[in-house]
């Protein structure tokens, strides 16, 4: 164990302007997520913040977006397959990826095209 690092609070990826609907419709009703309010201070700056169990996600509104193409949260999920299902009938892509034959893992794109990837548990 790290001397200093205990555990990940939380990723951040950054959102267009005028995104966290969008967001909405892929986090919570896609994937299960739940919305956690931000904290009052943080409001005007927009985005959105998510969780499900001990996952928390922050998407942050910026100025200068460009899509997260490599760098990507990866998920721990159950039901992989239900999860495939979801994602290719809402229009999505997802990518499995059979490079590591101890792994089942699969990758898609957010709404605004940030990567991120599912490890079958």
């Amino acid at each position: 164990m790290s001397r200093f690092i205990r555990q990940l609070d939380h990723v951040q990826l950054a959102i267009s302007a005028g995104g966290e609907d969008l967001a909405r419709s892929f986090y919570v009703e896609l994937l299960g997520f739940h919305e956690q309010d931000k904290p009052a201070p943080l409001n005007a700056r927009g985005g959105c913040w998510f969780h499900s169990g001990s996952c928390t996600i922050h998407l942050g509104v910026d100025p200068n977006f460009v899509a997260a193409t490599k760098a990507h949260p990866a998920f721990l999920v159950a039901h992989f397959d239900v999860l495939e299902a979801t994602l290719l009938s809402a229009g999505y892509r997802f990518t499995r990826d059979t490079e590591l034959s101890d792994v089942e893992r699969a990758f898609t794109h957010d709404p605004f095209g940030n990567r991120i990837e599912f490890i079958a548990m």
